[in-house]
This record gives C-alpha cells, sequence and structure tokens, in this order.
C-alpha cells in the first residue's frame, strides 16, 4: 500500500445533515501538543503543526474536529486552523464541541451551565472566524439529563449560528433525549479494538437512525491521552499488521471503519508522516479473518 498516493476519499463519504464528508477524518486535540490535559506540558511547533493541517485539506481531508478547550500553554487548536486554513473551502466541514470549559492558565472549569453555552459557541466563531459553525457536539459529563442544555443549542441552531448538532460521550437514553429535542447529526463516544464495549449499543442505535458514529481514542484506546497502551488486543493487531505491510495505527483506524458504514474516523496527529499513514488507512480492507483475529468474540459493531 503505497500511502503517499492515497486520499482521505478511499474511505468513502458520509453525511452529516446536509454536508457530506469523507469518512477519514482528522481531530485537533493532539496539534497542540501534550498541553490540552497538562497545561504544564510543552507546546507544538506552530509552523510544523500549520503545515499538518495544509497538508490533510491537500490529502482529502474535509473533516476536522476541534474544540475551544483544544489548547496548551502558546497554541490553540482553533486558532491554528483559522491561520492554516482560511479561507477555507467550501467543502470543508468544522466539527466543534461546547460543555467542557478552560481558564486563561488551562485549568478545567465546571461543565458549563445551560447559560454559559452561548459564550462557549461564540468563543469558537471568535477563534475559527466564521459567522456559523457547520456541526456543535454537546460533549456531555456523565449520567442525567441533557434536555435543558441541548435545547439551548438548538435554538442556536435557530438563530442561524450553528448549521447542525452532535452529542458526545452519551448513553443511548440520552442519544434519544437529544433527539426529541432537536435533529442529531453525529455522536462522539469513546470506541476502539481496546474499549468498543463501552459503545457497541450508541454505535448500533446510531446506526439504526442513520446518524454518523465518531469515535475518539480509536488509535489510541485505552491509552487514551497518553497514546496507546499494551492491552490484550495489541498482539492481534501487531499480527495483523505485519501481515498486510502497515502499522499498527492503520490497522486501528481500518478496524474502527468497517464496524458500519456510518462511523467515520477523526484521528488527530501532529506529525506529518503519520498524517499520511493516517489518512492511507482508509483505503485498508481487512479481511474475515483478520476481524475474527481482532474480536474472537464477534460482538462488535
Amino acid at each position: 500500500m503505497n500511502s503517499e498516493t492515497i486520499t482521505a476519499a478511499a474511505a468513502g463519504t458520509w453525511e452529516l445533515g446536509d454536508l457530506t464528508v469523507n469518512r477519514l477524518g482528522f481531530g485537533a486535540m493532539r496539534l497542540t501538543g501534550s498541553g490540552v490535559f497538562d497545561p504544564t506540558a510543552p507546546s507544538s511547533d506552530r509552523d510544523q503543526a500549520i503545515g499538518v493541517l495544509r497538508r490533510a485539506v491537500e490529502l482529502g481531508v474535509n473533516h476536522i474536529d476541534t474544540a475551544a478547550f483544544y489548547f496548551s500553554a502558546l497554541r490553540s487548536a482553533n486558532e491554528l486552523i483559522n491561520r492554516a486554513l482560511v479561507p477555507y473551502s467550501d467543502d470543508l466541514v468544522i466539527t466543534t464541541k461546547v460543555g467542557p470549559g478552560r481558564g486563561p492558565s488551562g485549568e478545567w472549569l465546571p461543565w458549563a451551565a445551560p447559560d454559559q453555552l452561548r459564550g462557549q459557541v461564540e468563543e469558537n466563531l471568535r477563534q475559527l472566524g466564521l459567522d456559523h459553525l457547520d456541526v456543535v457536539n454537546l460533549r456531555c459529563p456523565g449520567e442525567g439529563s441533557i434536555a435543558e442544555h441541548f435545547g439551548v443549542l438548538a435554538g442556536l441552531r435557530e438563530a442561524g449560528l450553528i448549521r447542525h448538532l452532535g452529542v458526545s460521550n452519551v448513553s443511548v437514553e440520552q442519544f434519544d433525549e437529544a433527539r426529541a429535542v432537536a435533529p442529531v447529526v453525529c455522536v462522539q463516544n469513546r470506541y476502539s479494538i481496546d474499549s468498543r464495549r463501552f459503545g457497541d449499543d450508541v454505535l448500533r442505535a446510531c446506526g439504526e437512525q442513520g446518524v454518523a458514529f465518531v469515535p475518539f481514542f480509536a488509535i489510541a484506546g485505552e491509552g487514551r491521552e497518553a497514546g496507546a497502551a499494551d492491552t490484550d488486543s495489541a498482539s492481534a493487531v501487531l499480527a495483523v499488521a505485519r501481515a498486510h505491510g502497515v502499522s499498527p495505527a492503520q490497522v486501528r483506524l481500518a478496524w474502527t471503519l468497517q464496524q458500519g458504514p456510518h462511523v467515520l474516523a477523526i484521528p488527530g496527529t501532529g506529525d506529518p508522516d503519520h498524517l499520511v499513514e493516517n489518512v492511507a488507512a482508509g483505503a485498508l480492507r481487512l479481511s474475515p479473518e483478520d476481524l475474527r483475529l481482532l474480536d474472537p468474540d464477534g460482538t462488535a459493531g
């Protein structure tokens, strides 16, 4: 597989409402360095981050996931996107999320109250240099009703500040609750070969409703923010990667995309070589034997 010649179109497309995106997208969290979760960590190289974003678009990526709270001491993901990609191409879809918030020094704030959501939406608009946001996900803190918060976002959608709505970190019950308030075009939940049992029911519910399921930590799995970790699945992933002559990360992304036509991938990286590899994973097709090895219980998807 010649990664250099493969574009994001190889993964196929999906409709986020009336917006068509390639199923292989890009997550902006890692662009800033590791300071999103550790304010004392070093920031990324600005020019390299801008170059990665521009290269992603050159490779056909037209779905970028970001958030105003993705920032390190010196870098903001939204502002990097603005600097790299303005004027935005007509087919580029930028998805952001609200709910969590951080203070100027990086400290995490309490989950936003309903009357704080408009300010978070406007913060994303300012940083990205947009008049409206393509997709806004309500990132939920855990169990409990989300109807009031989602209702605020629905009102901002009616006001023209948001085009489409999604939810993140939700149960099936919260997904259904949101859909009763306003149309939902996507769900972002943690999901990977290692952590799929946390999301199989939501993945299936999305498929039944024709809603995009967009996993985060698809490569990192149980390693989460720290990156891929040794797990029970690691040896199987490595065996499949060796058989195909690809990287373990590419196997994990290919597995993710093969969980259903409505499943998208948003791998993030600040490394231009890893970007090319990630995009190329959209062309990797795993065999039934590969899938059985990776998921011996046969319960995923």
